[in-house]
């Protein structure tokens, strides 16, 4: 089942790692802003999100400023990769400035139709998808960015306008699904 733009965000209810930005229990809801949300599915041990660190702080923290709800998903199997544990989200999380939620069952990477770490969900103040796929084309090295989808359509969203680019292929590793 493929999200398609202009769909509604599909229904969460995840346990948060990082307690100090957000409450223990996320949902859709109360993880939107006034202005939209940015879902972004990441995990502890993959090269492509461990490059991206700072770049998904800074992300976050744009997103705050436009009045953007912020979160992280990790629907990895730990017993494939036991780094991607919840016991390890929440060392992760000491230093994350956004809430970093468990999909223990990985329904809600399923319902989201994420294939990689990192994948990007943009959803409007109607909380409906208005982007999905990469932050950049250079997930791995930061010098190399050429382009800035999640941006350009951060700007498009705020400024009402369809982006130029609404749905890119993302970068990164597979998301670890369960056996």
């Amino acid at each position: 089942m493929s999200l398609n733009i202009g769909d509604a965000a599909p229904a969460f209810e995840l346990q948060n790692s990082n307690e100090k930005h957000g409450s223990p229990v996320m949902n859709v809801e109360t993880s939107s802003r006034e202005n939209g949300l940015i879902v972004v599915f990441e995990c502890n041990h993959c090269p492509y999100v461990i490059a991206s660190i700072s770049r998904l702080e800074a992300m976050a923290a744009k997103a705050n400023d436009l009045n953007i709800g912020f979160i992280g998903i990790n629907s990895n199997d730990p017993t494939v990769y036991p780094n991607d544990s919840f016991e390890h989200m929440q060392t992760r999380a000491q230093g994350m400035s956004y809430p970093y939620l468990h999909d223990v069952s990985q329904d809600v990477a399923h319902a989201y139709d994420a294939k990689r770490t990192p994948e990007f969900f943009l959803f409007n103040s109607e909380l409906n998808l208005f982007y999905k796929g990469r932050m950049d084309d250079s997930p791995r090295d930061p010098s190399s960015v050429q382009t800035h989808e999640l941006d350009d359509a951060i700007q498009s969203m705020l400024a009402g306008t369809t982006p130029k680019i609404s749905i890119t292929e993302s970068i990164g590793c597979s998301v670890k699904w369960k056996m």
